[in-house]
């Protein structure tokens, strides 16, 4: 698992770019909670049959559940097994919908608390922590302590994007949050390739994605094998271009975004390939 970072993107796996994704995490996040006191409690929104008091259950669940993670490493217990991500949909899902029983007062009291107890750790990770401090999650296992904040990125942008659709607010992520998810977008597409729909595939791809903190991909496919560097797409037989936020999107299956130029077919089928986290 690697991260790579383009001219105009900062590096968040190095300490130098701590208070840059934190500070980016705090701006999303303080989206997300006035979007939750604006939006109708049970409205619906872009993430399936989630209600918006899903998505407050679901950070919820897994803001908990990091602390959990972190409580757990820094005691020096044993984590359970990951539970691997082909089940986090469905696991997610039941963990977002648990929470219905609380008010919207209540929930989000419980959001901001745990929120602000996650944000503690953060805030408190040194040079050696930042990358250094193992902690495992609950379905992919192993995880440096960044990967923590990065994913609350993840939640609090697309989820706060979600909100927005249900709103009738067809509106991009903010361009410093989708440049700054794009590698972490890749490891996506890396480790969520369906073995059916991938059942005999042996391709490449290119993925180039525009803007100042985008790039060039080439990502070769041998059924679940998947593999990405960073250079020219000539040569490969389908390339799809995007910019920053439809590129997220996509990969979080919001969207097809993106143009096509190639193989149409193979197009279609590279972009049913991944299965929901």
């Amino acid at each position: 698992m690697t991260t790579e970072v383009g001219s105009g993107r900062v590096n968040v796996g190095e300490f130098a770019g701590k208070e840059f994704l934190l500070n980016l995490d705090r701006t999303e996040r303080a989206e997300f909670y006035k979007l939750l006191g604006e939006a109708p409690w049970e409205g619906k929104t872009a993430s399936g049959h989630w209600q918006v008091r899903d998505l407050c259950g679901h950070m919820i669940d897994v803001t908990e559940s990091y602390l959990e993670r972190f409580g757990m490493e820094r005691a020096g217990q044993e984590a359970p097994p990951p539970l691997g991500l082909p089940i986090m949909a469905s696991k997610l899902d039941e963990g977002a919908q648990r929470f219905r029983s609380l008010s919207k007062e209540q929930a989000i009291t419980r959001l901001k608390t745990a929120s602000d107890k996650m944000f503690e750790i953060f805030d408190g990770l040194n040079d050696q922590q930042w990358s250094g401090e193992i902690v495992n999650h609950a379905y992919m296992g192993p995880l440096p302590a960044y990967f923590y904040a990065w994913f609350q990125l993840i939640d609090y942008s697309i989820h706060s994007w979600d909100i927005k659709v249900g709103l009738g607010r067809d509106e991009p992520l903010s361009e410093a949050a989708a440049v700054t998810l794009i590698p972490v977008m890749l490891i996506v597409i890396q480790y969520t390739v369906d073995a059916q729909r991938a059942e005999g595939l042996n391709t490449r791809f290119g993925v180039e994605i525009t803007g100042p903190g985008g790039g060039n991909w080439c990502i070769s496919v041998d059924g679940t094998t998947v593999a990405y560097e960073q250079g020219a797409t000539e040569g490969c037989p389908v390339v799809f271009t995007f910019e920053p936020s439809e590129f997220v999107l996509s990969t979080y299956q919001r969207r097809r975004g993106g143009t096509v130029a190639g193989d149409a077919e193979l197009a279609e089928r590279i972009r049913d390939l991944l299965f929901k986290i």
